[in-house]
């Protein structure tokens, strides 16, 4: 009888300590580092903590976070990642390609998972999507191919007769640099167009870089996803306005703020999957067993009274295709 009763009590036992864990799947304290090219806040990052909250991991309680925000300035990056680094998180996250490739500098051993990265691969910081090897792995952008193709194939159809194009870029940024080099002349080619890359290397040079495009002639101006042309979000679109040129951007947050057009990844998606990747490492997978993942989706938002502004008329037919019309 006695065997009996301490059979039962400990089986009770066992079930409520594991009640207990499944109920509480982030109950232990982990800690994080995010690296970001510009700010760590604002942005797509209410959805990333949504998510890690909804899987456990509540800021204040199961996790503490220390945010280290380059503000656009590239040449900081590899001292934020080493103090990073020495502070001991238990996984960093790195946003943008510069800020992952700091990280990846910086340690061999904390786990990193990056947000928006494009061609993580040709960049050098994974092996290949499916196997990426090391510390590393998170939710790319898009990888070269035809992206740049679907873009300007929404320029065609706004602006069917248009010719020439200017391509607003920042020549430090590799990414950038590696997807005009590989599709750019496809693309040209496919739709007819002559595209002029407009290099703009600081942000005191984003003026005279949308003043080039102007008096080079171009009917279109299509802005290569960079922080410095992202922050602040209404610079650009104003900028390009003033010039009467109509511009297409990356994040849709330019198109909210007065620009014409954005297509791209949904970035809200990429953010949750990351959150995903974060918690899924802090529960004991290593990077090197989690495949680079690829966005399904992806955004068109116009913006008609930037149209009306413009003297465009918006065809049906592309706002029949737009994710998000801003009137």
């Amino acid at each position: 009888m006695r065997r009996s009763l301490i059979i039962a009590t400990a089986a009770v036992a066992l079930l409520a300590i594991g009640s207990k864990g499944a109920a509480q799947p982030g109950s232990r304290h982990a800690r994080i580092g995010m690296l970001c090219s510009a700010l760590c806040t604002g942005g797509n990052y209410p959805a990333f903590f949504d998510e890690l909250r909804k899987l456990g991991w509540a800021e204040g309680s199961t996790l503490t976070v220390d945010r280290r925000p380059a503000e656009g300035r590239y040449e900081v990056l590899p001292d934020l990642a080493a103090h990073l680094v020495r502070s001991r998180p238990d996984l960093i996250v790195a946003i943008s390609p510069p800020v992952a490739r700091a990280a990846k500098n910086a340690t061999s051993q904390v786990p990193i998972v990056f947000l928006y990265v494009a061609d993580p691969v040709g960049v050098g910081l994974v092996e290949s999507l499916a196997r990426p090897g090391g510390n590393v792995t998170g939710v790319a952008t898009f990888v070269p191919g035809a992206f740049l193709s679907k873009t300007l194939q929404v320029v065609r159809d706004l602006l069917p007769t248009a010719r020439r194009v200017s391509a607003l870029i920042n020549p430090t940024n590799e990414v950038a640099m590696r997807l005009f080099a590989i599709e750019a002349p496809a693309a040209g080619s496919q739709l007819g167009f002559q595209i002029d890359p407009i290099e703009v290397r600081t942000a005191g040079e984003v003026p005279a870089g949308v003043q080039a495009a102007k008096e080079a002639g171009a009917e279109v101006l299509v802005v290569m996803g960079d922080p410095m042309f992202h922050l602040p979000p209404t610079r650009v679109p104003a900028l390009a306005s003033a010039a009467g040129l109509p511009a297409i951007y990356l994040p849709r947050v330019l198109v909210q703020a007065g620009g014409l057009m954005s297509y791209s990844p949904d970035f809200d998606e990429i953010a949750t999957r990351g959150a995903n990747y974060v918690d899924r490492v802090l529960r004991g997978t290593p990077p090197a067993a989690l495949p680079v993942e690829q966005p399904a989706k992806y955004q068109l938002v116009i913006n008609l009274g930037t149209a009306k502004a413009l003297g465009l008329t918006v065809p049906p037919t592309l706002l029949a295709r737009a994710d998000e019309v801003i009137e």
